[in-house]
């Protein structure tokens, strides 16, 4: 008998509604590959696909130009601690439709995310080693848990030109204040806050998914404070937070250790920026059985429905505004990390996956190169 659960339950297209489904392709990175990338039609074939030099650190995207952007992992980067070896980047990359490297820009300190902001401009995110005193100042967590050299590293946001000119930073130590933001009782002490997703917005100013202290901010660029949050009374080990036309906030919220309940559960939230209202959510029917704890993505698409990723189980799928399922679909390519010069994470995850970070969905006439 087939032993694993996900290939049980079915893999690849699991089932379309042409009559509401967003006409469209969809873009993944499977962690665990070497380099893949693939673009799946709505019938769930493989329209177009890069095999890259370098194995997923995190997620790829359509320019709007048509060219690929790949967050790779760096082949130098520090071991700084285990987990490090799973969400790293560093090597961020514009590639045409035929592989051939356009740009890249380098960081072996960058991780998670990575967005390309126009003219060859990337705005990332990057740690950097806090001193002894600074590593005391970062509150609870796990006792005893900083990264292997003692340390606690601590993240920061860099927005680069095309020559890798630095154009504007932040630090979190400089403006996070240790006592609202604090880790979670049952986080390592390894990485604060965690920011594992950055978004450049309309008015200038940067929003921020900061998962282990289950916050999402916006930045000021022009003083680096924290010039909105929403806390963990909302949000629970959240991703991909990014905004919408109407200025909204669009959140996918893991909910992992979600504020006074113990059922868990994953959703995804539009959240109104001046009041802090819910004014749209996704849960699943049977709320239980839509769940990441890691990870996720959310994009809402120019026909009004939701494309959403359960990222840990590599489920991609499209929501109506309604909160209809009209398309489903299980990367059905499975891995595990040996060979990828992760050694760390083989006794973690010691089990093929098909776990993706996050998925996008582009219409045709965004990528006019595939009819060619």
């Amino acid at each position: 008998m087939e032993q694993s659960a996900l290939h049980r339950r079915g893999l690849g297209l699991r089932g379309v509604d042409y009559s509401t489904v967003s006409p469209g392709y969809t873009l993944f990175a499977h962690l665990t590959s070497p380099g893949t990338v693939r673009l799946i039609a709505n019938d769930g074939t493989e329209a177009h696909r890069w095999d890259l030099p370098y194995r997923p650190g995190r997620h790829a995207e359509i320019l709007p130009n048509g060219n690929l952007a790949y967050n790779g992992v760096h082949p130098d980067s520090p071991h700084l601690f285990p987990l490090w070896q799973k969400y790293r980047g560093g090597v961020m990359m514009e590639i045409d439709p035929d592989g051939k490297v356009i740009s890249e820009h380098r960081d072996p300190m960058a991780h998670h995310d990575q967005h390309h902001i126009g003219n060859g401009q990337i705005l990332y995110t990057t740690v950097e080693a806090l001193t002894e005193e600074q590593s005391k100042s970062v509150l609870d967590g796990v006792p005893a848990s900083e990264a292997p050299d003692g340390k606690v590293y601590a993240d920061c946001i860099k927005h680069v030109d095309k020559d890798g000119s630095l154009l504007w930073s932040w630090k979190a130590v400089d403006h996070l204040s240790p006592e609202i933001f604090l880790l979670q009782p049952h986080y390592p002490r390894e990485h604060w806050p965690l920011i594992n997703s950055v978004y450049p917005l309309r008015d200038g100013n940067i929003l921020a998914s900061l998962r282990s202290v289950s916050a999402v901010i916006i930045i000021s660029r022009e003083t680096g404070e924290v010039i909105w949050h929403l806390d963990s009374k909302v949000v629970a080990q959240q991703h991909c937070a990014s905004e919408l036309a109407d200025g909204s906030i669009l959140i996918f919220d893991n909910g992992t250790f979600r504020h006074h309940e113990s059922a868990t559960y994953s959703r995804v939230i539009q959240v109104d920026r001046s009041t802090k209202d819910i004014v749209w959510e996704y849960r699943d029917p049977h709320p239980m059985t839509f769940f990441t704890p890691f990870m996720g993505g959310v994009q809402r698409l120019q026909n009004g429905n939701t494309l959403i990723t359960e990222a840990a189980f590599g489920r991609i799928f499209e929501v109506t505004k309604e909160g209809k399922l009209c398309w489903e679909y299980v990367n059905p390519h499975f891995a595990d990390y040996k060979g990828l010069d992760a050694q760390e994470l083989e006794k973690y995850f010691n089990y093929p996956a098909n776990a993706l970070f996050r998925a996008y969905k582009y219409t045709p006439e965004q990528i006019p190169w595939l009819k060619k």
